[in-house]
């Protein structure tokens, strides 16, 4: 009889964990976000203070050995002004990007760009490198969200070029629908704490 409570016992314990393995779990919008996002190879920088977002900035320039960015955005080049760096106006394959963006998609872990930060050229035609600086208020659940804050913000002059970064690793390989049409960046991520 005490072999049978046993292997009845051992069964039971066995379900429970299956349970609690498959119960969904629910994060925070920022907690979901920062978890695809480093799933999917992207490299993420809290900053605090504007002063932590300077020093982020200078250390991943100095760990790439990069001495030129492309900024094209007046709020971001006070801080460039800060990093001893210089500004390139036109943009290079292989000379970072430094911008800002739309939104920061929390179920799948993508950045949302308009033709506000990437004026009239593709998202593609970019350089592969990324340095996009975001606040926590960008945040949105869903690309539906984003696309109707975009609508929201810029009621009667919607941007265009709207495309957001799928992947931050290189050796992904795309399905043949998207082939040649990589949203694929080295991107590295300063999210500013703003709420």
């Amino acid at each position: 009889m005490n072999f049978f409570k046993k292997l009845f016992k051992s069964y039971q314990e066995s379900s429970k964990e299956k349970v609690i393995k498959q119960q969904e779990v629910y994060l925070s919008l920022d907690d979901s976000f920062v978890h695809h996002f480093i799933n999917k190879g992207g490299k993420f920088l809290y900053c605090t203070s504007i002063k932590e977002v300077t020093n982020n900035l200078k250390n991943i320039l100095t760990e790439n050995n990069w001495k030129k960015v492309t900024c094209t955005d007046y709020d971001l080049l006070k801080i460039i002004d800060k990093v001893d760096v210089t500004n390139q106006n036109y943009p290079s394959d292989s000379i970072p990007f430094f911008t800002s963006c739309e939104h920061l998609i929390a179920d799948k872990g993508e950045i949302l760009f308009s033709s506000n930060q990437l004026g009239s050229q593709k998202l593609a035609a970019h350089s592969k490198h990324f340095i996009v600086y975001a606040t926590t208020s960008q945040l949105v659940k869903n690309t539906g969200e984003g696309l109707t804050g975009i609508k929201t913000h810029f009621s009667g002059n919607i941007p265009t070029n709207i495309s957001s970064v799928r992947n931050y690793k290189f050796d992904v390989d795309d399905d043949f629908l998207s082939y040649g049409n990589s949203n694929t960046k080295d991107l590295y991520l300063l999210l500013f704490e703003d709420l």
